[in-house]
Formats: C-alpha cells, sequence, structure tokens
C-alpha cells in the first residue's frame, strides 16, 4: 500500500463546530496530488449566523453562501469524495468535529474514520516556533499563499504528511506510525437518532436560540486578568494537543484568560501566568497570526518566548483561533467549561 489519504480543511461561520461554511479536499495516491474539490456551503439551520470574528479570518460572508446546499445536502458528496480514505488534517480534532457536529445537528449519521492530525505529527517530527500552518507548510517546502482558503490549506497539510513521511523513509502512513511509535487515532460511525451526541452539539443545542446568535462570541474589552491557575484534569485524553503541556496567555483574547485557564486544564494542560522555563505553549490574542513571529508585531511574553526557543527551549506559539479549535465546543449550556463547577466562581475575573 502507497501513501494513500484525503487531505481535508474546514471553515466555519461561528464558535460552533457544526457550522461549517467552506471545505477544501486533496486526495493523495502514492505520496502524489491526484484531485481536489472544495465548496462553499450553509450552515446547518439555525446554526447559521456568521460570527465576525470566523468572517476577519477566512472572509466567508453569509451572502457568499446564499445560493449554496446546506452541509446535510452536501455531504454525500464529501463523503464520496473521501471513500474509504484516511482522513488528514491539520488540528484533525477540529475537522473531524465539525463533520461529527455538523451532522449531528442535521440529523444524519455519519462514518467512521482513521484519522492523521498534521499538527501532532509537525510537534514529533519538526522543530518549530509555531506548529501552524504557514510555518509547517514553509518547513515542508509547500506553498501556502491564501491561508484560510479551504482548498489551498487542504493541500498544504497534503503536503506536509507527504514530507514528513518522506523524511521518515515510510511508504505508507501505517510504515510512518509504526516508524513513530504511534496509534492511528479513530473517529468511530455514529447515528443521533439512536447514540450519543458530541458535547459540542449538546452545547450547540442547549444554548441555540434558533437563529444561531448564542453561538456569537462577545469581544470582552479591558485590561486582562489572569485569574487562578486550576490544576490539570488527569484524567483528560493523553492524545490531546494540550495534554501535559504548560500554557501561558498573551495579548487580548475574545474569551477571558480566567475562561482559557479552565479550558486548558480540562484538557489536561497546566497554566501558568509568565513564561519561564517550563512554558510549552503560549497562546497569544490580539488578531495574532503566525507572520506575526517575523514582522515583530509581538508582546513582551511572545518575545520571551522567541529567545528561550532560540536557546533550545521548546515552546510553541497559538494564536487563539488555534487554541480555541483545540479547546472549543465542551461548554455547558450556561457557556461554562464543562466540569467548571465551583472553579469558576472563584476564577471569573473581569477582563480579556
Amino acid at each position: 500500500m502507497g501513501l494513500d489519504f484525503t487531505a481535508i480543511d474546514f471553515e466555519t461561520a461561528n464558535g460552533f463546530r457544526g457550522s461549517p461554511c467552506s471545505v477544501g479536499l486533496t486526495k493523495v495516491r502514492g505520496g502524489r496530488i491526484v484531485a481536489e474539490a472544495s465548496w462553499l456551503m450553509r450552515p446547518p439551520a439555525g446554526y447559521d449566523i456568521f460570527d465576525h470574528h470566523n468572517v476577519r479570518i477566512h472572509g466567508i460572508t453569509p451572502a457568499d453562501v446564499a445560493g449554496s446546499p446546506r452541509f446535510g445536502e452536501l455531504f454525500p458528496e464529501i463523503g464520496a469524495f473521501i471513500g474509504d480514505d484516511v482522513i488528514v488534517a491539520h488540528n484533525a480534532a477540529f475537522d473531524l468535529g465539525v463533520i461529527r457536529s455538523a451532522l449531528e445537528v442535521s440529523g444524519l449519521p455519519g462514518p467512521a474514520y482513521d484519522y492523521v492530525c498534521t499538527v501532532m505529527l509537525s510537534r514529533r517530527c519538526y522543530s518549530l516556533v509555531s506548529n501552524s500552518l504557514p510555518f509547517a507548510a514553509e518547513e515542508a517546502g509547500v506553498p501556502l499563499v491564501n491561508h484560510h482558503d479551504a482548498a489551498e490549506d487542504a493541500r498544504a497539510c497534503a503536503g506536509i504528511l507527504i514530507d514528513i513521511a518522506a523524511r521518515n523513509g515510510a511508504n505508507s502512513i501505517a510504515e510512518l506510525y509504526l516508524s513513530l511509535g504511534l496509534a492511528m487515532p479513530r473517529q468511530e460511525a455514529f447515528d443521533p437518532a439512536t447514540g450519543d451526541l458530541s458535547k459540542a452539539s449538546l452545547t450547540a443545542l442547549a444554548g441555540n436560540s434558533g437563529n444561531g446568535a448564542a453561538l456569537v462570541r462577545p469581544f470582552q474589552s479591558g485590561w486582562p486578568e489572569e485569574g487562578l491557575n486550576p490544576e490539570p484534569n488527569l484524567d483528560a485524553e493523553p492524545g490531546h494537543p494540550l495534554y501535559a503541556q504548560t500554557v501561558v496567555f498573551t495579548g487580548q483574547l475574545s474569551i477571558n484568560r480566567p475562561d482559557a485557564k479552565l479550558r486548558s486544564a480540562r484538557c489536561g494542560a497546566r497554566t501558568e501566568s509568565r513564561v519561564t522555563a517550563r512554558t510549552t505553549v503560549l497562546v497569544v490574542g490580539d488578531g495574532f497570526v503566525a507572520s506575526d513571529l517575523r514582522s515583530g508585531r509581538l508582546t513582551g511574553k511572545a518575545r520571551r518566548v522567541l529567545e528561550l526557543h532560540e536557546r533550545g527551549q521548546a515552546i510553541e506559539v497559538l494564536s487563539e483561533g488555534e487554541f480555541l479549535q483545540m479547546v472549543g465546543g465542551a461548554e455547558d449550556a450556561r457557556g461554562l467549561p464543562v466540569g467548571a463547577g465551583a472553579a469558576w466562581a472563584g476564577a471569573t475575573d473581569a477582563g480579556a
């Protein structure tokens, strides 16, 4: 078997994973791209309000998708393109979550997929200050001109896996995972009519106002309050990108820092309030994008991270958007992190 897979990238209309408005797919056979497809779409009914945070990132507006089919109508074509392939995505938990949540709120079943996350592989096989798609694509020698164009992002993701396989002398995904000592993750088949819904969908169904307005994230202004540093959840999924990481936040976020810290801890991360020798992840707000690492538009904490990285400390810089993709979708009906309980009451300081 050769290096065969389908790379995928979704863009969403708002903070709910089940609100896809665009998808790009790239099919690879024997380590070469053989086919591509992309579609605009309307998110599922009731979850189709466009949040300005998301529009600012990908540039897709309600007018752009007004004449397009809804995700549920389009998924048979998407599924047919994927077929029985392994799905590859950059932050795969997000893109697999998009498929699951969007199908669930559409009342449709979904197939099982084996999948590969190129963020996780990038961390294992590259040494980058940011494992965001632009940095990983550059390391892989893959052109990426229009980041957040779903078709281009899927193509770049495919190129990253092709490069990582070549560096490890692997002729298939199975060989690559064997060489790295990893097990292939899998999203099982599901049917919302008979099985349990995902946390993201339960949250959306509990809080949906009928027009998706509850899914739009308000921007929190004011000087950021650090709040408490909660204990990490030791029962979190060890395969999560933030598990066992030490996370620090800098800049203005669209959520407040105590909220961000609780979401991190829920995923098994330890949070701290300043960059130290223990720091492994820095999340940067203020609209930060990966290119800012080169342009110099950075906070003091981010500059400190670059200094430490140059000295050999393995620290990864994430934008808030990347962070929310990793931790989003598991709030309760009040919009609080699942399991926050009494800890939330003691950690909610005003600010962002």
